[in-house]
């Protein structure tokens, strides 16, 4: 279970509020509105209802309610709420998936870090080879 250290939020970006670009941020981040852009933090992030994300996100957890469109990593843990969807490969150690989600891509969920580690560097190389392949 986490600690009340883990949920502390630095950063936020509210409902009605968008934002284009990349984001790198120190500590927890919550967001309520529109980021187009890739989300790279150093705590934990959650995705509200009504957010709407068009990026990639790193982060130590993952709480996602809204839409994400690109792929989480998050070592210690994802949770994908009732309200989520996710079209997009996930990585992580824990992986709670709640009814009626939406979820389109492919999960890496492993407990031991060296396995973990492993897997998920295969899953990046893998990802970089089918991005440049030339299809007609």
């Amino acid at each position: 279970m986490a600690s009340v250290d883990d949920i502390s939020i630095t950063t936020m970006v509210g409902g009605g509020s968008a934002f284009s670009g990349n984001l790198r941020v120190a500590g927890g981040m919550m967001v309520d509105g529109d980021i187009d852009g890739n989300i790279e933090i150093s705590g934990n992030i959650i995705i509200a209802e009504r957010a709407r994300v068009r990026g990639n996100i790193v982060a130590k957890s993952a709480v996602i309610s809204g839409i994400v469109i690109g792929d989480i990593k998050a070592p210690e843990s994802v949770r994908l709420m009732s309200t989520s969807a996710v079209i997009g490969d996930i990585s992580t150690h824990k992986l709670q998936v709640a009814d009626k989600v939406i979820l389109h891509g492919h999960c890496i969920s492993i407990p031991d870090e060296e396995l973990y580690q492993k897997e998920d560097s295969v899953q990046t190389q893998s990802k970089e080879i089918r991005s440049k392949a030339f299809v007609r």
